[in-house]
């Protein structure tokens, strides 16, 4: 049994806990060699909004829904009516919004930081476009990721292309609100493989202090090198006031977009548990946004999102566990094996039993997984989309 003081540090993590689903985690993703698809995976707007309402039914902790703009707004602002009356039918709300500088061939050689005028004044002209996206969808974030780098040495000039990317994200912090927040995220490598542009926190966090004051950093937990400690980085940009957001998923080797927890779950914990602690250190909540992205190319969308959903709900749970006032002794007194298990031992602490209670006094199902795989929404989902995924399966081989 766990004892109530912890029963109730656990119900009031609960209370403020959410997590952003992305609307491409619903679809057919692949890599670069090609793509498995699935016959009831998502292929609009309305069916990415319809599987993440499902997954918000069953679980209470997603209300938000991350959009790709392009993939999801291909006429960009023309198509927000339509979100917004997706949003109100679904009970979500538009989460952050994402640009992308990536996918057009005029991107072959970047697009903020790409050597022509006009490439970057079109990637900035999109990038802006989101922005306003945005401010009629009411959506607080802009989650910036950029594929630009080169592949071979001597190919670009690094010094002018940093200027031009700094240059591209100072265009774009001007014309959002004070509402609105910019996230700059980062990546060592893939698709450029000689430099990334934005390839790891410090330059992430260099670009986040010139676009201006609304500007932060987002942590893609696969987006590391082997052995990285993250949750140092994560210690580090708390302590500056620069860390905005995360996008969660696992990897064994490099960026794999794994589910959440499903390699390192002990890792997740000891991220949450260093937000936790900062938290406590300082009297109030850190204004972050924990968004997941990952490719579930193998395991059914929705039950992957659900699979990861409480996964990340545990993981908080745990972290809640902590108790910061004796760790912070043990720390101070260099008490190393005590403070150590201090961490090991909130991790240890099967919260599951609390958080079906939790659940349960939210009217929810206790096992989401089984209620969903009672609902008979696969089911209905696969009849209506079989055919038509089908179709993209031949025409794809």
């Amino acid at each position: 049994m766990i004892p109530n003081k912890q029963t109730d540090s656990i119900i009031h993590a609960l209370n403020a806990f959410q997590i952003e689903l992305p609307s491409w985690g619903f679809a057919n993703t692949g890599t670069r060699f090609g793509k498995f698809l699935q016959p009831a995976a998502a292929a609009t707007i309305e069916e990415k909004y319809s599987d993440a309402g499902q997954v918000h039914r069953l679980t209470g902790v997603c209300p938000t829904i991350a959009l790709h703009a392009l993939w999801d707004l291909p006429n960009g602002v023309q198509d927000v009516a339509e979100v917004q009356a997706l949003g109100v039918k679904s009970g979500l709300r538009a989460g952050s919004i994402n640009p992308n500088t990536f996918q057009d061939q005029v991107y072959k050689y970047g697009s903020l930081a790409n050597p022509d005028a006009e490439v970057r004044q079109e990637a900035l002209d999109h990038i802006l476009n989101c922005v306003e996206i945005g401010k009629r969808l009411g959506s607080r974030d802009l989650s910036m990721w950029f594929a630009d780098g080169s592949n071979y040495p001597g190919t670009q000039n690094i010094r002018r292309r940093r200027r031009w990317m700094a240059e591209g994200l100072k265009a774009a912090h001007g014309r959002m609100t004070a509402e609105q927040r910019m996230l700059v995220e980062y990546k060592p490598f893939e698709p450029a493989f000689y430099h990334t542009d934005i390839a790891d926190w410090g330059m992430a966090l260099q670009y986040a202090k010139d676009a201006g004051p609304n500007a932060r950093v987002l942590v893609d937990t696969g987006h590391h090198y082997q052995g990285q400690n993250i949750e140092q980085i994560v210690a580090w940009l708390l302590d500056l006031g620069m860390l905005g957001g995360f996008h969660f998923n696992d990897r064994r080797y490099a960026d794999d977009d794994l589910t959440m927890g499903s390699i390192d779950p002990y890792q997740a914990f000891r991220i949450f548990h260093e937000i936790r602690y900062f938290e406590w250190e300082n009297g109030k909540t850190a204004d972050i946004a924990y968004m997941i992205d990952q490719s579930h190319n193998l395991k059914g969308k929705i039950e992957a999102m659900i699979q990861t959903v409480t996964t990340a709900m545990e993981l908080y749970a745990k972290a809640a566990l902590v108790d910061h006032e004796r760790l912070a002794g043990l720390q101070t007194k260099c008490a190393l094996v005590d403070a150590e298990e201090c961490l090991k031992n909130a991790f240890a602490t099967d919260v599951r039993p609390v958080i079906r209670e939790w659940v349960q006094s939210k009217g929810l199902p206790a096992d989401p997984m089984d209620a969903f795989r009672q609902s008979g929404y696969l089911e209905r989902i696969t009849a209506d989309r079989g055919q038509r995924n089908a179709a993209a399966v031949s025409s794809y081989a």
